[in-house]
């Protein structure tokens, strides 16, 4: 009952690619950057797995002489440096034309039918961080009772409100007004809850954030995995970037560590398939907080809890780490920023210290999942299965 366990270090960036300049973003380099700013941080078991080893990372300062895993680094194909774009490339789809944006805030017309739908004005609709746009117009949102809308250099419409205000169930109910509002000329990549509560007198967002992603317009991995007749298990957000769809089952997170937790107790279930994990807090919480101290502290936790993963491996499982997009705390702004992402694969019986090189897409992954399983592969990647297999 072999299983492909896939991380996604949400962020996780490890360089600026070629074409970063183009996106405004030349000379990033998420994990670099969070390195040098915390004189360096205790990861030993990412390292142990070849973290260090991958070109062009920190220099080679962290490279082993004898790392357990496979590594090598990915390019974006697609067009964009968003996490719907990110996922959906890693399990075989190109996104040809990026997600539209709302870089001046979403058009009059929109919002006029959007407020009309839900029976109430709103408040913002801009680009702006969710923490700073909380304590900006939070009073007034808690005095008026309308939501507070916002956006950012993604494709989003976020909707944040005081659950004491507008309850969870209502702010769901407005983001899937708005989801089904956002298409065709008003396009949306994603409609995100964010809902807060007020703790000790501070605004505080709360872990019941849910993701209203579109379909992907094309089948992807998943819908292969799972009408092959495997398990297609999501972890964390995975189930709310795919809208679903090829998942056979999947479990919100309240956090990385709760993730990590629930991974381990699909990895103890007794099925043949694919798990597709999330670990959203080093993006949400750190990158676009640009706190590269907390940053460093998250990758640490997770470094942590990396033995109890590669330990609960059965004998023919693999396990794979990589990130979506980058994004620099380091950076101008608070947004995501276009970079290669890191490749770490893992098998209790399969080689270790293999170089995979820089790879052409993040697509390999999801062929490699795919030539793994046994089932019918995506229209783009080249599976590295047999470069890390015995």
């Amino acid at each position: 009952m072999k299983k492909a366990i896939l991380i996604i270090t949400d962020s996780l960036g490890v360089g600026a690619l070629p074409d970063a300049d183009k996106y405004g973003d030349a000379g990033a380099d998420t994990f670099g950057h969070i390195v040098e700013k915390c004189g360096g941080l205790k990861i030993p078991n990412l390292l142990k797995l070849g973290m260090g080893n991958i070109e062009g990372v920190c220099g080679g300062k962290l490279a082993q002489s004898e790392p357990v895993g496979c590594f090598g680094k990915m390019a974006e194909l697609s067009k964009g440096k968003d996490t719907t774009t990110g996922h959906w490339e890693i399990a075989g789809l190109k996104t040809e034309v990026p997600f539209k944006t709302y870089p001046e805030g979403f058009p009059k017309e929109f919002m006029e039918a959007f407020e009309k739908e839900i029976g109430i004005g709103c408040l913002g609709n801009y680009p702006a961080s969710g923490t700073a746009i909380i304590e900006e117009l939070g009073p007034e949102h808690e005095a008026t009772g309308k939501p507070i809308v916002y956006t950012s250099a993604d494709s989003v419409f976020q909707i944040a409100a005081n659950t004491d205000v507008i309850p969870l169930d209502r702010l769901y109910e407005i983001c899937k007004a708005a989801r089904r509002l956002l298409v065709g000329q008003w396009a949306c990549g994603r409609v995100i809850a964010r809902p807060y509560v007020i703790r000790d007198g501070k605004r505080e967002r709360t872990s019941d954030r849910r993701d209203y992603a579109v379909t992907p317009p094309s089948d992807t991995v998943l819908d292969m995995v799972s009408r092959g007749g495997k398990m297609m298990y999501g972890v964390g957000k995975i189930g709310d970037i795919f809208n679903e769809k090829g998942i056979t089952q999947s479990v919100h997170t309240i956090s990385n560590m709760d993730g990590v937790d629930k991974t381990l107790e699909a990895m103890q279930m007794d099925f043949e398939g694919f798990i597709f994990t999330n670990l959203v807090d080093f993006d949400s919480k750190y990158g676009h907080r640009r706190d590269p101290e907390g940053y460093g502290r998250c990758i640490e936790e997770f470094d942590a809890r990396l033995p109890e993963i590669m330990e609960a491996l059965g004998g023919d499982d693999i396990l794979m780490i990589c990130a979506d997009h980058g994004n620099d705390p380091v950076a101008h702004g608070t947004d995501h920023t276009r970079e290669y992402v890191p490749l770490l694969v893992y098998g209790k019986n399969m080689k270790h210290g293999v170089n995979l090189g820089i790879r052409e897409t993040f697509a390999d992954v999801g062929a490699t999942v795919s030539d793994f399983l046994g089932v019918e592969k995506p229209e783009i990647g080249r599976s590295f299965l047999a470069e890390v297999g015995k």
